[in-house]
């Protein structure tokens, strides 16, 4: 069974811009879709290893009731300009990556997110908590 999803979107921005917002702290609140993330707290990243706090409020997806919570992102994959990833840290630490892949195009960047949960452990993994991907829809394209 697939453990990763992947979505793609041109955007008609270089990539150095789009890179921009997603170095910053606030720059993942404000691209936020879910209405999880409330606010962040730390400095631009600059590098793998770096850390920054993102305060949630799971009850926006009303599906599991954590209330107000914080996690610690933490970049384990630093390109400039190319890619960036990270893992969550706090209530639960899965071992899950969310991440980004920046590829010039004619008209801007083409845009690839990424959600990996390959590395979770396999207790998370027997949890089904993960999307469950039909070898179907992977063929359907």
């Amino acid at each position: 069974m697939p453990e990763r999803l992947e979505v793609q979107r041109a955007v008609a921005a270089p990539a150095s811009d789009i890179f921009a917002v997603l170095t910053s702290p606030q720059g993942h609140v404000a691209i936020d879709s879910s209405g999880m993330l409330m606010q962040a707290s730390g400095d631009v990243v600059a590098k793998t290893g770096d850390t920054f706090v993102v305060h949630m409020d799971r009850e926006a997806l009303n599906d599991y009731p954590l209330g107000l919570y914080d996690v610690t992102v933490e970049i384990v994959t630093f390109q400039p300009d190319r890619e960036i990833a990270w893992t969550v840290h706090g209530q639960l630490d899965l071992g899950h990556v969310y991440g980004y892949r920046l590829d010039p195009i004619a008209d801007g960047t083409l845009v690839t997110s990424y959600y990996d949960w390959s590395g979770a452990g396999q207790d998370w993994k027997d949890a089904a908590i993960f999307p469950v991907i039909p070898e179907s829809a992977l063929r359907a394209t």
